[in-house]
């Protein structure tokens, strides 16, 4: 597979999971300040700016949810943005046009084109809830109609790195702003984690117990040590066969190291320093994502003529 290719597959999922989490961590975000109108809604936004790597300057003055969705729903320019992420999945579905699905590519670019007008003529719920609505149709094409080869592990390596960063971000924003935050209710209402959560835990609720489940439930798809477990199959399986005797590839080392810190460490130590392991967490998935660009898509190699062959 070139490597132009790969590179626009892997895009496209982590790309498509942008935009469903962002959409899910604004939902619950703003349905927590219109519930709560005594919360401090400049503070509650800065944070979360801060934490979704779009920090708010002290000069912008107060900062209001229609900043926060100008900024993390509209912006078309902006591809850590709902908007802007899924007109970048687009963009690399169609360079990626004789290796994707018909379904697929469709589906990718009517979302681009509708975006900006679902976005403006619907509230914010909505909105959000269409963005969940066209991500998961992306999910079930790639799972349903993309054959399971070097093709699907790309852009499920992809979607499971970006899961494992805003599972860990969104649980960053609820574990900083504590009792001012949404709680931790929503926060597995929002992951589609709630009656999940219940099953598991037999009706017991506590919030040590939902970021526990969170972040270290094994059979939970939204789970981090889930999708960090799913980026390492894939890893794995894009390996040359005669590699896999050892771990040769950084990113999965990256990944395997701070899966093993989960999963091996006591609970109660994850919990008690969450905003740190979460930090750790996207912190791996980052180097992940440079060790994989490097591996499988360099960008500087340099075009070597012999004569006049190529």
């Amino acid at each position: 597979m070139l490597s132009r290719i790969a590179e626009s597959l892997f895009w496209i999922g982590r790309y498509v999971e942008r935009a469903d989490d962002t959409a899910r961590i604004l939902d619950v975000h703003v349905q927590m300040l219109s519930e709560e109108p005594w919360a401090e809604e400049s503070a509650a936004c800065r944070t979360l700016l801060a934490i979704m790597d779009h920090p708010a300057t002290p000069e912008d003055g107060p900062v209001g949810r229609e900043t926060l969705l100008r900024l993390l729903a509209h912006d078309r320019a902006n591809p850590s943005a709902i908007a802007g992420a899924l007109v970048a999945a687009r963009e690399n579905a169609r360079r990626a046009r004789e290796i994707v699905s018909t379904e697929l590519w469709e589906t990718l670019n009517t979302t681009r084109n509708d975006v900006s007008k679902i976005g403006r003529s619907r509230r914010p719920h909505e909105f959000f809830a269409w963005v969940r609505e066209r991500a998961a149709v992306v999910a079930g094409l790639m799972e349903s109609a993309t054959p399971h080869d070097a093709t699907w592990h790309f852009m499920v390596l992809g979607q499971s790195i970006e899961r494992a960063d805003m599972t860990a971000r969104l649980l960053t924003t609820q574990a900083r702003l504590g009792s001012a935050g949404p709680g931790w209710t929503s926060v597995l209402r929002s992951c589609g984690a709630h009656e999940a959560y219940l099953r598991a835990h037999r009706g017991r609720t506590s919030d040590d117990d939902a970021a526990g489940f969170l972040v270290l439930d094994r059979l939970f798809p939204r789970s981090i040590v889930y999708a960090l477990g799913s980026a390492d199959r894939a890893l794995r399986a894009l390996e040359p066969v005669e590699s896999r005797r050892e771990v040769s590839d950084e990113a999965v080392r990256e990944l395997g190291v701070v899966r093993s810190r989960l999963e091996f460490a006591r609970r109660s130590d994850t919990i008690e320093d969450l905003p740190a392991v979460m930090e750790q967490v996207q912190q791996a998935c980052s180097r992940a994502s440079v060790a994989v660009r490097d591996r499988y898509f360099p960008s500087t190699v340099s075009t070597a003529w012999v004569g006049e062959a190529l």
